[in-house]
């Protein structure tokens, strides 16, 4: 993870785009800015950023599934939970699902499990748009790279 930079996954660590369902891991920073406010003392991973990296897990899914010729982005949460705190340190897996695919929109279900508990979860929704730019699809792509999400075996 990233925070600064919103990189909240470190690895794709399963995608499967017929079953409609990936998981990645996510490794929490022992130190970031983020901690120094929330909290002094008591360093949380903010929910929102715990959101975040769900709806950035299911949204590598969502683009896989349209061979990357449309960017998901997050149009609603829907019933977020968190069941227990994250800690710097901590290794986070998400699981995401699809649910829902049609008329420009997409639905996923996601969960974060630390250790196998169950320790967030939320429905996300998703606006799928063209890549406003070429630069910004090619910042994606090399990201996926990044992530061993193998783009060309997905497009073919």
């Amino acid at each position: 993870m990233h925070l600064e930079y919103f990189q909240m996954i470190d690895r794709i660590v399963a995608l499967d785009v017929e079953a409609r369902s990936v998981r990645s891991v996510c490794h929490v920073p022992e130190r970031s800015t983020v901690f120094e406010g929330h909290f002094p003392g008591y360093p949380l991973l903010p929910g929102v950023l715990q959101i975040e990296s769900m709806a950035q897990t299911a949204g590598w899914l969502v683009m896989a599934r349209m061979r990357f010729e449309v960017m998901p982005f997050l149009a609603a949460v829907k019933d977020a939970k968190f069941r227990t705190a994250v800690v710097p340190g901590d290794e986070i897996e998400i699981e995401g699902n699809i649910v829902h695919e049609g008329s420009g929109f997409t639905v996923a279900e996601c969960q974060g499990r630390r250790q196998g508990k169950v320790i967030c979860e939320t429905q996300v929704l998703y606006r799928l748009m063209p890549f406003p730019n070429s630069e910004f699809r090619d910042a994606i792509m090399r990201r996926a790279a990044d992530l061993d999400v193998s783009v060309k075996e997905l497009c073919k």
